[in-house]
């Protein structure tokens, strides 16, 4: 069976302003990004050792491809072997694109539960979880004669949504889909055989709800 290693990209100029970025394209990592780039290309290079045969996927946003191009780098393949799919980006936010949290917080009150990092209603003209494992399904159906190992670099929350659905996780409540828990960006997992094994844990911030 294959193996999906799925990695949150590191950390950007939005996370450490606090601010929205869903749909935005290109949205530059920060110092602190590149060392958790640097972290998910450490921890794959000591556990599959260089040149591993994989197949290389990212949404097609700037940080993410960033993040990848680091991790490649240390695993010694060729970045531009990378395949390409939006239906990995990140949930739509809709009319809370690119705005502050703080601005958030002011206009709808507590829309963040802090304990499951998960948001507690649906942006406004954006998506919410089920409509991310939709189109998660799609790309999964659409690949799946695809064989052997896969590196996908991608977001907070899609990535949890990608996660749980892999791992065969119950939806959760108010979600309409499986969402796995959080991690800190940096962070790499391996999915086999519907077993999630975290095989690089990330210096970074889990962020105010898992949001990349």
């Amino acid at each position: 069976m294959s193996r999906f290693f799925i990695a949150r990209h590191g950390e950007t100029v939005f996370n450490a302003a606090r601010r929205m970025q869903g749909e935005s394209e290109h949205t530059p990592l920060t110092r602190a990004g590149f060392r958790h780039a640097e972290e998910i290309g450490e921890s794959l290079l000591t556990h599959l050792g260089p040149a591993p045969a994989l197949t290389l996927w990212a949404s097609p946003t700037g940080r993410a491809l960033q993040t990848l191009a680091i991790a490649a780098e240390h695993l010694r393949i060729d970045w531009h072997q990378t395949r390409t799919d939006a239906r990995l980006s990140e949930m739509a936010m809709g009319e809370w694109n690119g705005r502050f949290y703080a601005e958030i917080a002011e206009a709808h009150g507590g829309f963040v539960d802090r304990k499951a990092g998960l948001f507690t209603c649906r942006p406004p003209g954006g998506e919410w979880y089920d409509d991310i494992a939709r189109r998660l399904r799609a790309w999964l159906d659409d690949t799946a004669a695809d064989r052997g190992d896969r590196l996908i670099v991608m977001h907070g929350i899609s990535s949890r949504v990608l996660r749980g659905m892999l791992t065969g996780a119950p939806d959760r409540e108010g979600c309409g889909a499986p969402v796995a828990a959080p991690l800190p960006q940096g962070s790499v997992v391996c999915v086999e055989d519907g077993v999630e094994t975290v095989i690089g844990l990330g210096s970074g911030d889990l962020g105010a709800s898992g949001t990349a």
